[in-house]
């Protein structure tokens, strides 16, 4: 949906995020487009890319777009609804070939386990930068370091009244269902660890992960941020309490050599 308004107030609020936790790269918003929508002007068209590939380029910049025809992971392909999933992956043989699992019955169980949209219930996803956002994305995705989406989480909680915030994942397709298709039909957070895929196939580093919520948790999740930034995240940052441990320990560590 295209809202001039609500798009500038999402800007707005994406470039508080980016502030606040002094992330390194674009939040993301992320479009599930319908079978009747229209490419947006301006978006490139990509081809033969994973969905995590395309999330790579939205968090550095772009403003993109996978269709049906252009996704190049079948598993992601087959969460999307667009294809079904190939036999060799939905068997759990190919999980054995990759290395990921030792046993097909553990791979079968994964897919058979794995949230999907109905087939052909969207036709295209539309990734962009949240900061340069011109439509309402339906689910935004962030990928950094860990610390920095702890924060985003510890928002999240407060934003639910205190509720424990609760994860799910296979370690596996973890941008795709793990951060957004988990995120859109359950309406709620979710967060893991990344996976063998994404790790491969992006520059996702490895003290970084991934989440992703629904874009209406938006505005309590930057507000309460604006609240944690000014006490409690440059208060944790600075270490005081461990420097103040390291301190203590060189004290000990000089009157040892004393006593020598």
């Amino acid at each position: 949906m295209k809202d001039e308004t609500v798009a500038k107030q999402i800007q707005e609020q994406a470039a508080r995020m980016i502030s606040i936790l002094d992330l390194h790269s674009q939040p993301v918003g992320v479009r599930l487009v319908p079978g009747n929508g229209r490419v947006p002007p301006g978006a490139e068209r990509l081809s033969q890319h994973r969905y995590c590939q395309a999330l790579m380029k939205a968090r550095r910049g772009r403003d993109v777009v996978l269709e049906k025809e252009g996704i190049s992971c079948p598993a992601a392909a087959a969460a999307f609804g667009f294809r079904p999933l190939p036999k060799g992956l939905e068997s759990g043989q190919g999980l054995v070939g990759f290395g990921i699992v030792s046993d097909n019955a553990v791979g079968r169980k994964m897919f058979i386990d794995m949230p999907r949209l109905d087939p052909d219930k969207i036709s295209m996803l539309h990734l962009f930068p949240l900061e340069k956002a011109e439509y309402v994305p339906d689910l935004i995705v962030v990928e950094d370091e860990v610390e920095k989406l702890m924060w985003i989480v510890l928002s999240y909680l407060h934003a639910k009244g205190g509720d424990r915030v609760q994860s799910s994942t296979l370690v596996l397709q973890a941008t795709c269902v793990d951060s957004t298709i988990i995120p859109f039909l359950e309406n709620r957070l979710n967060f893991g660890y990344g996976c063998y895929g994404c790790r491969d196939a992006t520059d996702i580093g490895n003290n970084e992960t991934v989440l992703g919520f629904p874009t209406p948790f938006l505005p309590l999740i930057v507000e309460h941020l604006e609240f944690l930034g000014q006490k409690a995240i440059p208060t944790s940052r600075s270490k005081k309490a461990w420097h103040a441990l390291q301190k203590e320990k060189g004290s000990e560590g000089c009157i040892a050599d004393e006593k020598k």
